[in-house]
């Protein structure tokens, strides 16, 4: 009989918890996102030495939130504002980014501005050549950042290419098409464009990105 009662009171308390705890959490994704809100509002204009614009960064956290990916990398930090809007994506799938730079200076002020932004707890930001650390990391991914130098896209590519999942988006910045002129790195885009597993578009907005899902291994 004890047991019994014991039973019911947990079975009438279960959703008081359960709605304490789901407001809980809304509550803190309404609090991150009102932070990084007012920071993106507040530092507006201000983004120079290589970020992106806000168009781009917006059309990334849309990729990410509505497919639900939750491991990327960024090759190239610059200094943070490109790593704001993924991280802040991650942040709704419980995911994390890994990103890369090879400029102290630019890696100290995207750590700065990370922890401004209230997202460094998503971020693993390294200081490294990515010639280097990108062929040696691990994955899997399930998106990928492309902002580096820019001679060396293709080869980045071919390294993350294995442990980027099936299903999976691989962008690349500073990529157009053009009507009288060659786009910028049309080679590059050409050839993404002849990989038979990969579907590739080109988001025009802002500085230019393709963008590649991988449909299959």
């Amino acid at each position: 009989m004890l047991k019994m009662r014991l039973l019911a009171i947990i079975l009438i308390l279960l959703p008081a918890v359960w709605i304490d705890t789901h407001g809980q959490t809304a509550k803190n994704d309404t609090d991150l996102d009102a932070r990084v809100r007012k920071f993106l509002d507040d530092t507006r204009g201000s983004w120079y030495d290589m970020n992106i614009p806000y168009s781009d960064g917006q059309k990334m956290y849309d990729i990410i939130v509505e497919n639900g990916y939750k491991s990327a990398l960024e090759i190239g930090t610059s200094t943070g504002l490109s790593g704001i809007w993924i991280a802040w994506a991650l942040s709704k799938t419980g995911g994390k980014l890994i990103t890369v730079d090879i400029d102290r200076g630019r890696h100290e002020r995207a750590l700065e501005n990370f922890r401004k932004a209230g997202l460094i707890d998503y971020i693993d930001a390294r200081l490294a050549d990515a010639h280097e650390l990108v062929p040696q990391l691990k994955g899997p991914f399930d998106f990928v950042f492309s902002d580096a130098d820019k001679d060396w896209y293709k080869n980045y590519f071919i390294a993350v290419d294995p442990k980027l999942k099936a299903g999976g988006c691989y962008v690349t910045h500073n990529i157009s098409e053009g009507t009288y002129r060659r786009g910028q790195n049309s080679d590059y885009l050409q050839y993404l464009r002849g990989l038979t597993n990969y579907e590739t578009t080109v988001f025009t907005s802002g500085g230019g990105m393709s963008i590649s899902y991988k449909r299959s291994k």
